[in-house]
């Protein structure tokens, strides 16, 4: 049994962090401080240390030194991120950003002992090893229906180069775990993998997170920093919502991949940096190359592999197996009870469309675990709106045929786009002279199915609607 400790000063945090991974299987001690976990604890005796960045009195990254045979995971804000990478640069094994959900604690958990074990120990990192062979994409992601088969061939065959990928697949399914399996199937498993979502990021902050920034800079650098690209040298970084990168930042990465060069911000001299670059996104990018909003050569450069995840709905048998799993393990990790689903809730789940996919599955069956009298799950304590059913077949079916009739229509329309590109190439074309009900009521469509819509392909709203008298169609 592994041993963990975990270093944190917020008692809710140290206690609930104990809990989950004393129901996961793993032998756990807390502390409050480096001082208070060095005075009670021989520190070396541990497997893993988990710790916060910031604490009474020594930084969590002194735990680094004071055991250095053991790997160190470090929590951290969002504020403090640029701090975590410098830790990494100090020997911390990763980072994790607060707030963070159980399973990926736990993910990053079992990962990082994984590669502690004797056999990867052995493995050289510079070497194709037996580990990484005998992995598989199964280890990272469920899937047993064909469209997820072609996703795991894609991966295997892939991974172990340093191609660059794209990732493509609606929010929620699972696009950052294909990550995780093309990062740990590969030979630079030991180097970090560092995850960036650039949506998350404020614009005017980008670049100093991606490229690093040298001391006066700009107002406030009042000292050198380390990128996240930098900071995954060596390893793999995976960008997250690739999409909403603004301008500068495109050309800054395109740089990137073109020469494996980084320049800090305020500074005159590159960095050789070598990085495999994974990308992730919801959106359409090659449409948003047609309007200008994502630079055509990063695009394809980008997309030299393409891997597209299903969506959970597309996934047939996957979709009562996926939920079983999860009834299980939520069960297992929350009440420490076995639950069953009744037929009805099965039924129930098998023809929802689950457009918030795999995370939206998650949330549904915790939820449902939560309130649940007795150990059935059924269709009113899952509570999944009816009606989602309802508009996903009138957008999937009569609005796909009106947008490809009215998009055939018109002259300046290319003719090989996908029924997605159709809906996204109407709604970028005629939101400017139409209001949000003409646009439902020319695709055919509710305007509830129009939003859901606009929020899965990414496409935003203008700001101002135009006014009626100025449609004409």
């Amino acid at each position: 049994m592994s041993r963990i400790l975990v270093v944190e000063d917020e008692a809710v945090i140290r206690s609930a962090l104990e809990k989950l991974l004393t129901h996961n299987g793993y032998e756990v001690a807390g502390a409050e401080s480096i001082d208070d976990a060095a005075g009670r604890f021989d520190l070396n005796q541990f497997n893993l240390i988990i710790t916060d960045l910031r604490l009474p009195g020594d930084p969590g990254t002194d735990l680094i030194h004071r055991a250095p045979d053991v790997p160190v995971l470090i929590m951290t804000s969002y504020a403090s991120l640029r701090s975590a990478v410098d830790a990494m640069k100090l020997g911390a094994v990763d980072y994790i950003a607060k707030p963070f959900d159980h399973e990926e604690m736990l993910d990053c958990v079992h990962n990082i002992l994984a590669q502690q074990s004797p056999d990867a120990q052995s493995a050289s990192p510079n070497t194709d090893s037996d580990s990484t062979q005998a992995a598989d994409p199964s280890q990272f992601m469920f899937g047993d229906c064909p469209a997820m088969e072609k996703v795991f061939h894609l991966i295997r065959k892939v991974a172990p180069t340093d191609t660059t990928v794209l990732i493509i697949g609606e929010s929620g399914t699972g696009k950052e775990l294909a990550a995780q399996a093309l990062h740990h199937l590969n030979k630079r498993a030991p180097y970090p993998l560092i995850s960036v979502n650039c949506a998350a990021i404020p614009e005017a902050l980008i670049e100093s997170e991606l490229f690093g920034h040298e001391k006066g800079a700009f107002t406030g650098a009042v000292s050198a920093r380390t990128g996240l690209i930098e900071a995954a040298d060596g390893g793999t970084l995976f960008l997250d919502e690739i999409g909403e990168l603004p301008a500068e930042a495109q050309a800054r990465l395109l740089r990137v991949l073109q020469e494996g060069e980084i320049r800090r911000v305020g500074s005159t001299q590159s960095r050789r940096v070598n990085v495999r670059m994974v990308a992730a996104t919801h959106r359409n990018l090659r449409a948003m190359t047609r309007t200008g909003e994502f630079r055509e050569d990063l695009y394809y450069r980008l997309n030299v592999m393409q891997i597209r995840l299903p969506p959970l709905r597309d996934r047939g048998d996957d979709i009562l197996g996926m939920a079983r799993r999860f009834l299980d393990r939520i069960g297992e990790r929350v009440t420490h009870r076995n639950y069953t689903f009744s037929p009805e809730a099965m039924q129930m789940i098998q023809r929802y469309p689950w457009p918030g996919n795999v995370r939206e599955m998650e949330n549904a069956i915790e939820r449902a675990i939560i309130l649940a009298e007795g150990d059935v799950i059924t269709p009113e304590l899952l509570d999944l709106d009816e009606e989602e059913d309802e508009s996903h077949v009138s957008t999937g079916l009569v609005g796909a045929e009106t947008v490809r009739h009215t998009a055939q229509a018109d002259d300046d329309a290319p003719s090989d786009l996908s029924l997605e590109d159709y809906f996204q190439h109407f709604v970028l074309e005629n939101q400017d002279r139409m209001s949000e009900t003409e646009l439902a009521q020319k695709l055919g469509i509710s305007r509830k199915s129009l939003w859901e819509r606009r929020q899965r392909l990414g496409i935003p709203r203008k700001k101002s609607s135009p006014s009626g008298s100025s449609a004409s169609h």
